[in-house]
């Protein structure tokens, strides 16, 4: 990988003035009436089956600015706009592309409320980032210091539901360049007892951040339930109460993680996981709330592009592999396993497993024929009772 190639954004939070905060504000309001009335028209030439492209909503929003009712369009940045068209462009070739569903309008409550400025929007000077129709830079809490000699090629601006402002400056980080090779291998079962369970028996404690917060969450939600539905500043402020809370355990929940997948990346040269879809696995309204507290595919999406950063490899081998029902010492295939059982022994080897550290195991057996040939599940041994374990029905992984 060159390191010239590796773009990287840098989080920031700041304190914008009254000024910059009501600019931004509108902006925001801006963008997303942009981006409704694209959609809205593109929608309408859908139906007529003609295709609206880039340009001609380019077209169509320097006419919105002519019109009276969208005067207001020309008293924000142009750079935003465009950058939402382009948005809106990207949503629809993900569509065609049978990527994603349909895009959706921007709520004016739920939809994230941020805006996007290229290099002709913002100037970035000795530390300081000033964005198009702002006189002042930006007041911002350099948490830790951009890469020598980095220069932002994109700059977005943002504010979470919490109330909290953030920029979020995309560059070249040249610090970025592949690790040392090494032989180190780790197989990784993901679990709700343990966060994770490594091959090597190492079980990582699973923090339940949503459950530390439970209390005080629903306390808060009571709150906010109790007040008036509307606009009211009273029920603003429990909202932004209940939305700090929510930001507390995202927060906590990503730096763990972060933390974690750094490690076993520096760790190892090949990362053996499960290609678990996490998406049916919450349909399980008994385990929803945990596995969504365990947040298993930002651990996924984390492990995966700091590996192609690093020049590590990580390897996920089908879902319906039976690593938790197949002996990792002799390879025989048990019959059955409900999720009570933690511990078992082998009836053919007489080998007492940990549940969880045995499917780590299985993983990272498993993940060289993945690697090579795209196998999900290799040879099996026969059964104790006669019967080739590869022709027996595979059941779907169990958490």
């Amino acid at each position: 990988m060159t390191t010239a190639h590796v773009r990287r954004a840098f989080r920031y939070r700041f304190c914008p003035t009254d000024e910059q905060a009501a600019e931004l504000s509108r902006t925001f309001g801006c963008v997303r009436k942009v981006y409704n009335l694209a959609l809205a028209a593109r929608t309408e030439a859908w139906a007529r089956q003609e295709r609206v492209n880039y340009n001609a909503t380019s077209a169509m929003l320097t006419e919105w600015k002519k019109t009276e009712e969208l005067a207001f369009l020309n008293e924000v940045s142009s750079v935003p706009l465009q950058q939402c068209l382009r948005h809106l462009q990207s949503a629809f070739t993900s569509f065609f592309g049978k990527r994603a569903k349909y895009p959706r309008f921007k709520s004016k409550k739920k939809s994230r409320k941020s805006a996007e400025y290229t290099t002709s929007g913002f100037r970035f000077r000795d530390g300081r980032l000033t964005l198009a129709k702002m006189a002042d830079p930006l007041d911002i809490v350099w948490s830790r210091p951009l890469p020598e000699g980095a220069s932002p090629s994109i700059v977005t601006v943002s504010q979470d539901a919490a109330g909290r402002w953030f920029v979020s400056m995309l560059c070249d980080d040249p610090t970025v360049r592949p690790l040392p090779v090494t032989d180190a291998a780790v197989g990784v079962d993901v679990g709700l007892d343990h966060l994770l369970t490594l091959s090597t028996g190492e079980k990582v404690a699973n923090p339940r951040h949503e459950r530390r917060d439970r209390g005080r969450l629903a306390k808060a939600q009571r709150h906010l339930a109790r007040k008036a539905k509307g606009d009211g500043a009273n029920r603003a402020k429990a909202r932004r109460k209940v939305a700090r809370i929510h930001a507390r355990i995202t927060d906590r929940r990503r730096d763990g993680l972060h933390k974690l997948t750094t490690r076993l990346v520096r760790e190892n040269q090949t990362i053996v996981i499960e290609d678990l879809t996490v998406r049916n696995m919450v349909k399980n309204h008994t385990l929803a709330r945990a596995i969504s507290d365990a947040s298993w595919s930002e651990f996924r999406s984390l492990l995966e592009y700091k590996a192609a950063w690093y020049g590590r490899e990580v390897i996920a081998v089908d879902r319906f592999f039976p690593s938790s029902r197949l002996c990792s010492h002799c390879g025989t295939l048990q019959e059955k396993m409900p999720l009570s059982v933690r511990t078992w022994t082998c009836v053919s080897c007489g080998t007492t497993h940990d549940r969880d550290v045995n499917a780590a195991r299985n993983l990272l057996a498993a993940g060289p024929a993945v690697s090579v040939c795209g196998a999900g599940v290799r040879p099996q041994r026969r059964t104790p009772g006669g019967r080739s374990a590869t022709k027996q029905k595979t059941p779907r992984r169990e958490p």
